[in-house]
Order: C-alpha cells, then structure tokens, then sequence
C-alpha cells in the first residue's frame, strides 16, 4: 500500500487536506464521506476525524465536513470525468480503483419497472475501503487445509471486517504457487465484487498466484459454471456465500471435481449451521474444514479450525 494510492483518489486541489491521512496509509482501512457530516478515517485501533486542515483529531466535534459539491467532484474525479463509463459498476453501488481499493457508494436510486436497479444518483454518501494484502495471513493455517497433498474444502467464517477475504486471497496466492504441502494448482476465482483480486482494466492489482484465473465483477452461481467449463479449475474461490442458488451452485462444482474454497458471514460455526441455506451444507459434509475469525482487541484473529464434523483441529 503507497501514500500516492490515497491521494490519487482526490482531486489535486484537495490533496493537501489528505497528506497527513495518506501517511498513514499502513494503517488507515476506511475514508467515510457523507455530505454535511465529519470526515471520519478508521484505522486499525480505532475511528478518528480530518479537520478542515487536514490534520486527524479524535473527537467527531473538532471533524470538518464536506459537501456535496465536493463529493460530486471527487466521484467525477474517480469516475475519470465520465459517469457513463462507469454506469454498470455505479448500479452494483461500488467502482474499483487502480490498486484493488473499492469505493462504497449510496444515494438515490433509480428502479426500472422491473424493480431492478437502474442507476444511483445524488450520491451523497462514499466508503473509500483501503486494500491491504497481507502475504502470509494464511500461513497459520494451511496444514490444515490439505488432505495428503489434496485440498480440502475450505468454509472461512467471520463477522464483516474480520479479514475474512484477505485469509482467502492469501489462501488462493499460495495453493496457486504451491507450499510445502502441496504442488501449485490451477484455481479459478469468482470475484462477484473485485475484492479478491481487485482487478483494475482487467488486471488483478493483487497477487492471487502464478497459477490463478479471475472472473471479475460476474455473479457467483454464473460464474461458477462458467470457470468449470472453460477454465478446469482444481480449485474453485468464491466470497460471500448468502443464497440457496450459491449453495447450489458450489454443489454442482463439487460434484464435477473442483475443491471449494468459500466465504460467509458469520460470528460462529454454531450460527453458521443454523442458517436454512446451509442444511444442505452440514448435512452432507461439503465442506471439511471451518476457518472461524474474530476480532479481539483490535486485532483479527483465527478463533478456531473445525472439522466437517464440528470438532477442533489440533495440530
């Protein structure tokens, strides 16, 4: 992560207020902008505010605003001057940014008749979510992701900002080049929402591995399909498992010879097996391995690995 990442989400009239944020790149996860609200930044120990000169304050009544003039030049600005261009990312409510960072956006939305979303306008709303890629996140873990050199499929578990897609990317980079219990494989990754890999132009800004394919900003159950018959994956990704379609989907990739690695939100196993959706996923033991995170003090942490039977795994 570079200081010049941050600021190149500004117009360069504005970059001098975010001098002092983007020196702590390392450390700053969200810029929240809401217009006629503080600027807020949350870092790793905790939320803090900009004032009007820039410099991070802890109280939200010592935090400056912005407007929603400068909220639509900075959108303008990350849009490349060209909202049109950007229309399709717009309705899904995200862009991506060179370096795999995702801009959160909120405002009016405009509905076809068919209900489905037909833009968003007077966007007043933005969550600049800073990407950080940690290389080794899932070196802690990976003994007990591998069955005699085979992977086994792997569900990681956690509540939102827990680090639960930084484990997955780092899972995917490494079985993509091979560890020490196992050879690279070929593993095809469904980024429904370009966080994974966080393709730029079509070009992964993170490392995801030597071996690895990405079907960028396609729903999972299409996706899916899609990998399995052009791609031949050995392993399948996806993030954020949410549906009974995406169940159904991840089954039918299983039974063509593709190991999953997945995501789900989540506080626990025990909140996991009750979710309706996932009945199919206990009672059949797709998975066999639970990866649970948890945050404590301030931290992200592995709360524990499960086997498909509910049991903790020992090394």
């Amino acid at each position: 992560m570079r200081r010049e990442d941050i600021l190149r989400m500004f117009p360069e009239r504005m970059r001098s207020r975010w001098q002092n944020v983007a020196d702590l790149c390392d450390q700053v996860q969200e810029i929240r902008l809401r217009a006629g609200r503080p600027v807020t930044i949350l870092l790793g120990k905790g939320e803090r505010f900009v004032d009007a000169g820039g410099q991070i304050v802890d109280r939200q009544d010592c935090g400056a605003g912005i407007t929603a003039g400068e909220l639509d030049e900075i959108l303008q600005h990350l849009c490349q001057y060209s909202l049109y261009a950007f229309a399709d990312e717009i309705r899904q409510g995200f862009l991506t940014m060179q370096g795999g960072h995702r801009v959160g956006l909120a405002g009016q939305v405009i509905l076809e008749e068919a209900g489905r979303i037909r833009n968003i306008k007077y966007i007043r709303y933005l969550n600049i979510r800073i990407a950080h890629q940690i290389k080794g996140a899932a070196d802690s873990v990976l003994y007990f992701l591998y069955d005699k050199g085979r992977v086994r499929n792997t569900l990681l578990i956690s509540p939102p900002g827990c680090g639960k897609t930084t484990m997955l990317r780092d899972i995917i980079r490494q079985l993509s080049d091979g560890t020490a219990y196992g050879p690279g494989m070929n593993v095809s990754v469904v980024d429904e929402r370009s966080e994974i890999a966080g393709s730029y132009m079509g070009i992964p800004q993170n490392d995801v591995g030597t071996r690895t394919d990405v079907l960028d900003g396609c729903p999972k159950v299409e996706g899916m399909m899609m990998l399995i018959r052009s791609m031949a994956p050995q392993v399948l990704a996806v993030d954020e498992l949410g549906s009974d379609k995406d169940i159904e989907a991840l089954r039918m990739a299983s039974g063509c010879g593709c190991n999953l690695l997945a995501t789900i939100h989540g506080n626990s196993l025990k909140e996991i097996q009750n979710k309706d959706y996932m009945r199919y996923v206990i009672e059949e033991s797709l998975f066999e391995r639970y990866v649970v995170l948890a945050r404590r003090s301030g931290n992200c942490v592995i709360e524990g690995i499960y086997d498909q039977e509910g049991q903790r795994c020992i090394k």
